[in-house]
């Protein structure tokens, strides 16, 4: 009983928290991590912990697949050139910054135990950098790379992670064998996520009832994950791809209620989850450092901060260099959808390398013997810790300071598609005379614009012809995405609309 009231204390806590961080405007990552540590401070409070193989499956795939179903895949092709500088390049030269350094301070460090540090540290976590952006408006350009950004960087520091936890465990590994090792990883953990949305897709999409959906849904994220794992694959990759693929289906291959209700559980769940995971953070101060003794507490925590310095100059340094070299030999109309348009926008991304909940789970998943284990633990909670006081405090004066024009991508494709949808309802309308007709395209015009989650719109009493009417809209905007006229935002923006005027025709069933 004492875990489970302490458990629902941290919960209680980390809400009053999240509110007081909404207040003062500090991203609430930042402020629950600091609790965290706070809490950890106080005598006799219970340690709590879970196993290391659970770590990552519990707090990683909701979020990554949460993730990778809302990622528009035409951002990502519109900028994959800036993504991959960050997910292979950024995250490449911090592993080799990272174990370089801990070699100096450390000669005994197994290379292939600093590099599991170097990858773990690599990937910066979004959800600090989005929850202070997107209350400022940045540019939308940045919020597409540091979205694709951090679907993708955990997949290959989590490979080079995984790969070096392997080589420790087996006594070492050369290059030559690990390539195609990856690739083989990589390749297979892509099929993998592909055929299991396909195959799970065709399986749910019959379910009406919302509550047993959404069950299916968690059940089959962490089935996912195990698959992938039984199989030796990379759950992160698989999760990702099988993420995409889902989120690419079209609007009318599942059930409205479904949709509607599902997507506010997992709003909700997700959250708890980074709840959880950023105030873990900050518990994990007393068992660290309970295990280290005299010595290595007078040592350890000034490495640690060093290479904290160290993980944000190299990702600062990276980008900006790369966006200067692009500015200078960049083809003619290649920059405006990048971040590499202008040294404003490389300084925010560059400044936008929070780490959070994929470090942390990496660090406390490392097996119990894992050499230099509690240093790789004390260094990963110094990071984590560090870049989201420092860098997420810091982030929103920043934002204000850079004083970015003000973009409306999103809200003109939004409008784009309401006309769409509105053009195709009307077409099937204009075969239906009658005052039923007349009236359903006035309240459409209406409603389609106004609708709100939580909003009811108008009903028409002609229902039976609304049902006629809304696959066509679906229809249209499915149309708009797949052409890239519209991006994943928008189309959800709007699919919601039509989710709720489909809902408000048909009282009895969606209740």
């Amino acid at each position: 009983m004492l875990v489970f009231e302490t458990i629902l204390l941290l919960l209680l806590g980390a809400a009053l928290l999240s509110m007081l961080a909404g207040r003062i405007g500090v991203p609430y990552p930042t402020l629950l991590a600091v609790g965290g540590v706070a809490v950890a401070l106080i005598p006799g409070v219970p340690r709590l912990g879970l196993p290391p193989e659970l770590i990552l499956a519990l707090f990683v795939a909701p979020v990554l697949l949460d993730a990778a179903h809302d990622t528009s895949l035409r951002d990502l092709r519109a900028n994959w050139r800036p993504v991959l500088s960050l997910v292979l390049v950024a995250v490449g030269l911090t592993t080799i910054a990272v174990a370089c350094v801990s070699r100096v301070f450390l000669p005994d460090m197994p290379w292939a135990a600093a590099i599991a540090l170097g990858a773990l540290l690599a990937p910066p976590d979004a959800v600090a950098a989005l929850a202070v952006m997107r209350s400022v408006a940045p540019p939308h350009r940045i919020r597409s790379i540091l979205e694709g950004e951090s679907l993708l960087n955990d997949a290959s520091s989590l490979l080079v992670y995984k790969l070096a936890v392997t080589a420790v465990a087996v006594g070492g590994f050369r290059v030559v064998d690990a390539v195609p090792a990856f690739a083989l990883v990589t390749v297979g953990s892509v099929v993998v996520g592909w055929l299991l949305a396909v195959l799970v897709g065709r399986i749910t999409a019959p379910i009406e009832h919302p509550a047993i959906a959404t069950i299916l849904q968690f059940v089959t994220t962490f089935g996912v994950w195990i698959v992938a794992e039984r199989l030796e694959l990379s759950g992160v990759v698989t999760i990702v791809v099988f993420g995409l693929t889902a989120g690419r289906r079209a609007s009318g291959s599942s059930r409205t209620s479904v949709r509607i209700l599902s997507f506010a559980t997992w709003e909700t769940m997700t959250l708890v989850l980074n709840v959880l995971a950023f105030t873990t953070i900050g518990l994990q101060l007393g068992p660290i450092m309970e295990r280290l003794d005299g010595g290595e507490r007078a040592t350890y925590p000034l490495y640690a901060l060093a290479i904290l310095v160290v993980v944000i100059l190299v990702r600062l340094a990276w980008v900006l260099v790369y966006g200067a070299s692009h500015r200078l030999s960049r083809a003619p109309g290649d920059a405006p959808r990048s971040w590499t348009a202008t040294f404003k926008s490389g300084l925010l991304v560059g400044w936008s390398g929070m780490r959070g909940i994929v470090t942390l789970a990496a660090a406390l998943a490392l097996p119990a013997d894992f050499p230099y284990r509690d240093f790789i633990l004390l260094v990963a909670f110094v990071v984590v810790l560090g870049t989201l006081v420092v860098q997420g405090l810091t982030l929103k004066p920043l934002l204000h300071a850079l004083h970015f024009p003000p973009d409306t991508i999103v809200e003109d494709e939004i409008a784009t598609a309401r006309s769409a949808a509105i053009g195709a309802a009307m077409q099937v309308l204009d075969g239906e005379p009658g005052p039923a007709a007349e009236r359903l395209r006035h309240e459409y015009r209406e409603a389609l614009g106004v609708a709100r989650a939580g909003e009811d719109p108008r009903t028409s009493s002609d229902n039976a012809l609304r049902q006629r009417v809304l696959p066509a809209s679906r229809h249209a905007l499915d149309t708009l995405r797949s052409a890239g006229t519209i991006g994943d935002e928008a189309y959800r923006a709007v699919e919601q609309e039509l989710d709720w005027l489909e809902l408000s025709s048909r009282p009895a069933e969606s209740a």
